[in-house]
């Protein structure tokens, strides 16, 4: 008896260690305990996530690596593809005003050709319009819901192209963009010095029927990195989302959150209901960082007009969606 009742002290005791051990552990180690207190909406990750794709871009001097990869949510749900899902493998590439990979550099506007711009045609009896984008980094321009080009270059050297769709108005303009990363997951790049730098974004673009990118362009952030804090990302009940209050210079570099959203599948359409997303927020060029970059500066009457716009937060929101019905 006294037997017995030592080995089950002796086990209720090794059982108590372990149980202490695993909370002890998971506390430290699963995003899951230190993120108890979140009621967003968003789909919770931490750190570094996996590389699937090494480099969608290859053969380029000077370019950063573009890698793809997933990573796990603590809510269990379908691993994200970092740092987006995008067209660039199968999508008609924008063609070049200025990119360093290609070789083409046009000093100025007057330069291009623009009957040898490809026209994807929307409506057979629309107008022929341009789209002249700069994008940090890389877009994807839809027109109602059509997948017109991808940038070519998805990270950097920093590049420009144009555009040419034929379509009848009412019609509907959606950009997919991403600030691309290096450490994917983190939201982070190696820069000024830091290895876990957050960098920005942009977006600019003018269109031949006088639509240009300003603050009356919708906007919607989908992945947020790299937040020290979850819940310093604010919501509002019909949908709208900021992380204007995150800082923007966390300490936490590989320890990280990021937070996901699930793309709508008819977000680039005609149809789809935006009331929800916030209005896009104007950025200087020197927010942005393109004062010396020759792929914008070259080319900067044509955008003379236009402002670069993003969501709330030009340094933490890394996919944004950006819309805007012109009538």
């Amino acid at each position: 008896m006294i037997h017995s009742q030592v080995k089950k002290a002796t086990s209720f005791f090794l059982g108590a260690i372990l149980l202490f051990n695993t909370a002890c552990q998971k506390s430290s180690e699963d995003p899951a305990a230190n993120t108890t207190t979140y009621t967003g909406t968003g789909s919770v990750t931490k750190g570094l996530g996996a590389t699937t794709t090494t480099n969608l871009l290859t053969g380029c001097s000077g370019s950063r690596v573009a890698a793809v990869g997933t990573i796990l949510s603590t809510d269990g749900k379908t691993p994200w593809i970092l740092p987006a899902e995008t067209q660039y493998m199968t999508g008609k590439k924008a063609t070049d005003l200025y990119n360093d990979c290609s070789g083409v550099k046009l000093s100025n506007i007057s330069q291009l050709d623009v009957t040898k711009v490809p026209t994807t045609v929307i409506d057979a009896d629309g107008t022929v319009i341009t789209a002249y984008v700069f994008a940090d980094n890389y877009f994807e321009l839809y027109i109602n819901g059509t997948l017109v080009g991808v940038d070519p270059v998805p990270y950097t050297p920093f590049n420009s192209g144009v555009l040419q769709f034929k379509v009848k108005k009412p019609y509907t303009i959606a950009f997919k963009l991403v600030d691309w990363e290096e450490n994917l997951g983190l939201g982070s790049e190696a820069n000024g010095g830091s290895s876990y730098y957050p960098g920005d974004g942009g977006l600019i673009a003018y269109f031949s029927d006088g639509t240009k990118t300003d603050a009356t362009w919708k906007a919607q952030t989908y992945y947020i990195a790299p937040l020290a804090d979850v819940n310093a990302v604010t919501e509002t009940a019909d949908g709208s989302r900021s992380s204007a209050g995150a800082s923007t210079k966390p300490t936490c570099d590989g320890s990280c959150y990021g937070l996901h959203w699930a793309i709508p599948a008819d977000w680039n359409t005609k149809t789809y209901n935006d009331a929800g997303w916030p209005s896009a927020k104007i950025y200087s060029t020197a927010s942005v960082g393109v004062d010396n970059k020759t792929a914008f500066t070259n080319f900067s009457s044509v955008w003379s007009t236009a402002s670069f716009i993003w969501s709330s937060n030009l340094i933490l929101d890394n996919v944004v969606l950006v819309r805007k019905t012109v009538q």
